[in-house]
């Protein structure tokens, strides 16, 4: 009896022990994030280019991050008009991937693959668009892809 009562008793000292840290330690009783709600939908995007006609299959040439809400931001070198040209023309980006009217590209096949993954506000995107060579790419329109 009186083996069991010890034990007890340093269970509950091992107990009140622990509860005694938890309150004590920084943020180990707050580890919850308390009033993360937010006014904005989450946008935040994975771009990048790839080599081939595949973004799966294909060799990454260079990405970058693109975060839209609350503020631009990210590793995107213009977040400011890559965000912009996002809210006018998503989710058909299509149009951003026109060549500009005075573009003189050669036929060659070379292709080379974009991709927007992620999410963008609040929804799950995953764009892609395949150019058939570099001047392609190089000539579209728009900031988003223009890193």
């Amino acid at each position: 009896m009186r083996s069991i009562a010890r034990g007890l008793g340093l269970g509950s000292a091992a107990m009140a022990l622990t509860a005694l840290t938890a309150l004590a330690w920084p943020g180990a009783a707050g580890a919850a994030p308390a009033g993360t709600a937010s006014l904005y939908a989450p946008s935040a995007l994975v771009l990048s280019v790839a080599a081939g006609e595949d973004a799966d299959a294909g060799t990454v040439l260079r990405a970058v991050t693109l975060v839209c809400a609350p503020t631009p931001g990210g590793t995107h070198p213009d977040p400011d008009a890559a965000c912009a040209e996002l809210r006018a023309y998503s989710p058909e980006l299509d149009a951003l991937a026109a060549p500009a009217p005075d573009t003189a590209c050669t036929r060659e096949w070379n292709p080379m693959t974009v991709r927007a993954d992620g999410v963008w506000e609040g929804q799950r995107m995953s764009y892609t668009y395949t150019f058939g060579n570099p001047c392609g790419l190089e000539s579209a329109t728009g900031a988003l892809f223009t890193f």
